[in-house]
């Protein structure tokens, strides 16, 4: 069989998958970029949509997606009565203070209620602020992104990670491209990717602050995955939950329909189980 009609046979039999799963997972996109009048902006988030769509398919599921603006949260709507019916969440990337706290409402929620979370790049960085408030008793801690007067800024950026964003080693002002994450051994992350070195991509210009490291461990805080050097924090997770991990690096990116992302999987398929 030449490569050709091998790659076609591969894709008939997604197709088939697809058109063969019954289940349907309701999962919930808590972000603050959706609406522009009487617009849905979807479009920002087409890179998390498609990961979780090639998750889904992968554990013969199917998902509908409920977009939840965190601003509701901060407003006084209940974050049970929205997320209570959800299977999973997810909070992706994104910049700025708008609508930040009713996104911590929800990853609040998410680690009590023990529901499925997924946390992208800012969804990292803010399941640190929440935990290192709620858990941790760090009550005023904070990213440096959103107060960068903060006493307790629990996300910062490190001085040589400064001077490289300066100097442009890292491209633009950002951490940007490809970095190598070492993954720890016993960890949701290590069962998910099952190997030790994987290759991420990077947009981010903040960074877990290693001041705080001991403290949030000492809370059941882990650190599943770091540089090479240990010294950057790329993922962290719960244990004694079905599934809480955040990432520092955009996995969606490297999501394809054939191959879909280890961790939009195993998010999945623990939404499904939930």
């Amino acid at each position: 069989m030449n490569s050709s009609k091998k790659d076609l046979k591969d894709w008939r039999r997604f197709v088939k998958t697809i058109e063969s799963a019954k289940e349907e997972l309701n999962i919930a996109i808590v972000g603050k970029y959706f609406g522009s009048g009487d617009y849905q902006l979807e479009d920002v988030y087409v890179s998390v949509i498609e990961a979780i769509k090639h998750g889904a398919w992968k554990n013969n599921a199917k998902v509908k997606l409920f977009w939840v603006d965190s601003e509701d949260f901060e407003k006084g709507k209940s974050v049970e009565s929205v997320l209570g019916k959800m299977d999973g969440v997810v909070v992706p990337g994104g910049f700025g203070h708008r609508g930040i706290e009713g996104v911590i409402k929800a990853i609040k929620y998410a680690r009590e209620s023990k529901k499925p979370f997924l946390g992208l790049c800012y969804g990292l960085q803010l399941a640190t602020v929440e935990f290192a408030r709620n858990v941790a008793g760090i009550k005023d801690a904070h990213t440096m992104e959103i107060d960068s007067t903060t006493k307790n800024p629990v996300i910062h950026i490190m001085p040589e990670q400064d001077k490289l964003l300066v100097g442009k080693e890292y491209g633009g002002t950002m951490r940007l491209g490809t970095f190598p994450c070492k993954i720890k051994i016993g960890t949701v992350a290590r069962a998910s990717f099952g190997k030790e070195i994987v290759h991420e991509r990077h947009r981010h210009r903040y960074e877990f602050n290693n001041y705080y490291r001991d403290r949030l461990q000492d809370h059941g805080l882990v650190i599943s995955g770091t540089s090479i050097n240990g010294k950057l924090v790329e993922m962290i997770e719960l244990p004694n939950h079905p599934f809480f991990v955040g990432t520092q690096f955009h996995p969606e990116f490297k999501s394809r329909p054939l191959k879909p992302h280890p961790l939009y999987s195993s998010f999945i398929k623990a939404a499904k189980k939930n």
